[in-house]
């Protein structure tokens, strides 16, 4: 099932998130729904704060992401090694390597996009949709994406990297989104 997503200014996507257990309720829907939404959202990840969820739950895909990569974006980021991966109570360990800006947007925050400053590399310990433990570094591309819907567990949004000057000159765009005067080719569920 395709759940709507929760627009900026709810406070569920404020919130640091509460782990989960093998007995969440309708575990195995849910996450088959979250890949069901990010998929006709067109995204590349999904955090539960998204669905009105405040668990420590995201998915990622960035197989397509890098399947479309170009010459250049193959020498930018040769060590790119794309997943398809839910990730169950997730810890970070590290961010390392060159910090380096990439556009990036949130289907939360739809037509507001921002060059935003990552670290190139994420370590992380998880659980698999099995909640097996596993533990990770991630590179490029999918560590970026890893580490955006990471920030949504923990109650950070990306906007949240901008400086003052760019957040005032996104403001009315924000206002808009929080207000519901916003159209999106998704279901959208906006704070009341």
């Amino acid at each position: 099932m395709i759940l709507p997503v929760v627009a900026y200014g709810s406070p569920i996507l404020r919130k640091i998130c509460e782990n989960i257990t093998p007995d969440y309720p309708d575990f195995k829907k849910l996450v088959d729904d979250m890949w069901e939404t990010v998929y006709n959202s067109n995204g590349v990840g999904l955090a539960a704060p998204q669905i009105n969820r405040p668990i420590r739950l995201f998915v990622v895909d960035t197989l397509q992401v890098v399947e479309e990569f170009n010459d250049e974006d193959k020498r930018k980021y040769p060590d790119e090694q794309p997943i398809k991966q839910a990730f169950i109570n997730a810890r970070k360990i590290s961010d390392s390597g060159e910090m380096w800006p990439y556009n990036e947007g949130c289907l939360s925050i739809p037509k507001v996009r921002e060059d935003i400053h990552r670290n190139r590399q994420v370590h992380l310990k998880y659980m698999d949709e099995n909640f097996v433990e596993k533990e990770g570094i991630f590179h490029g591309i999918t560590a970026r994406v890893i580490q955006h819907e990471y920030d949504h567990i923990e109650g950070k949004l990306f906007i949240d990297y901008l400086t003052q000057l760019k957040r005032r000159l996104i403001k009315k765009k924000l206002d808009d989104i929080s207000n519901g005067k916003v159209r999106t080719d998704y279901r959208m569920l906006f704070h009341k």
